[in-house]
């Protein structure tokens, strides 16, 4: 079995037409067609319709007003036995 991955335009005529060549002759095949439409986007969307409240970026960033933040000591990791 061959996989054969296609990026078509379907015409104003509603049809796809392929042309595939599989260097194959005088035989039966099997065929299957699975079709998914591209989104064709041409404005970046929006982070509300990313799925993000409206204003959550605006009261998160820089919205920090206590101490500064540090990191602290990370201290020290145990050394391990190589796997292989």
């Amino acid at each position: 079995m061959q996989s054969i991955k296609l990026k078509k335009r379907i015409g104003a005529d509603g049809i796809l037409h392929l042309e595939i060549p599989v260097g194959i002759t005088d035989k039966e095949v099997e065929i299957m067609v699975i079709y998914q439409p591209l989104e064709t986007q041409t404005q970046p969307k929006t982070p509300q319709q990313r799925g993000w409240m409206p204003g959550f970026f605006e009261e998160v960033i820089g919205g920090w007003v206590g101490e500064p933040l540090e990191r602290a000591e990370q201290g020290e990791y145990e050394t391990r036995e190589p796997l292989f």
